[in-house]
């Protein structure tokens, strides 16, 4: 079943100088069940492709000249502010790359996981484990006990009492978990994930994506990777598209694209990853490939 399809989208910036187009009519299906890896060069446009999704690019600056987002029957760049609402947190989940800046320091982590599990269960009190009968006050309680397991699960000790302190007070790679956490809350079905595990240590990037893998297996859901590591595209993935300059050059099964690339920008990607045989001086770069002659 088609969860997402994203058909010849492309989108522009505008600035004093003017106006830049930046994705340049990208194709993408993902359907249930399906774990989908974004690879490529930072600027390359995989986190808008992604902001895109869940229609969090403002317009203006920001402007769609072609190409539509359907997502489970809904052309997202045509829905309402309210239909949007309706569909992030409970059916659409995003994980954002720099949790210092999407995490309200104002407000206890728990008040902010708690006020995304209650939008979501609002929509769908099952999510929470109740009917849509309960009392408010049920809905709190359980909202609560759902973030103080969500956090647990993401690996945080002592969640019931870390609820209560403020984004300041954990490290850096606990509140990139906290993220994880209140993306995961609603239980979405879709879940994009914009470079979930860079700011974590092996093993707890080895526990979020066994987290993930688990939801996809729980729940059937469709997940989009945003990442730059090879390496976990080839782990937990089932296709994988490559970008570069605002295009995908190349997409398909992880197996196929990784083993047997068709794109020489997919060959020179998999050439500049280190292995333990690379010497001083032998690793290659991507050289003087041009947006041009990929096009």
């Amino acid at each position: 079943m088609t969860l997402l399809k994203i058909s010849n989208l492309q989108l522009s910036m505008k600035s004093y100088e003017g106006e830049t187009p930046i994705l340049h009519g990208i194709d993408l299906t993902i359907k249930r069940g399906e774990v989908w890896g974004m690879v490529g060069e930072t600027g390359s446009g995989k986190s808008l492709t992604g902001l895109s999704i869940s229609r969090l690019i403002p317009t203006p600056p920001g402007r769609y000249l072609a190409g539509s987002i359907e997502f489970q029957g809904i052309d997202v760049l045509k829905a309402t502010d309210r239909e949007m609402r309706a569909l992030r947190g409970r059916h659409l989940g995003m994980i954002f790359q720099d949790p210092t800046t999407n995490l309200n320091p104002a407000f206890r982590i728990g008040t902010q996981l708690v006020d995304v599990a209650l939008h979501a269960g609002h929509a769908d009190p099952s999510v929470l484990g109740l009917s849509p009968g309960a009392s408010r006050r049920q809905f709190k309680d359980a909202a609560r006990q759902t973030a103080i397991d969500m956090l647990g699960k993401v690996g945080i000790p002592n969640a019931s009492e870390r609820i209560n302190d403020y984004p300041h007070q954990f490290s850096g790679g606990m509140r990139q978990r906290v993220l994880i956490a209140m993306a995961m809350i609603g239980k979405p079905d879709l879940l994009i994930a914009d470079e979930p595990t860079t700011a974590l240590d092996v093993s707890v990037q080895a526990q979020v994506l066994r987290l993930i893998h688990e939801l996809v297996a729980e729940r059937n859901i469709g997940v989009l990777l945003i990442t730059h590591n090879l390496g976990v595209v080839a782990q937990i993935c089932t296709h994988v598209a490559v970008m570069y300059c605002g295009r995908i050059l190349e997409a398909g099964a992880v197996h196929d694209v990784l083993k047997r690339p068709s794109h020489s920008y997919t060959r020179a990607l998999l050439d500049s990853v280190p292995t333990v045989h690379t010497k001083r001086g032998e690793l290659r770069g991507l050289g003087d490939l041009q947006p041009e002659a990929l096009a």
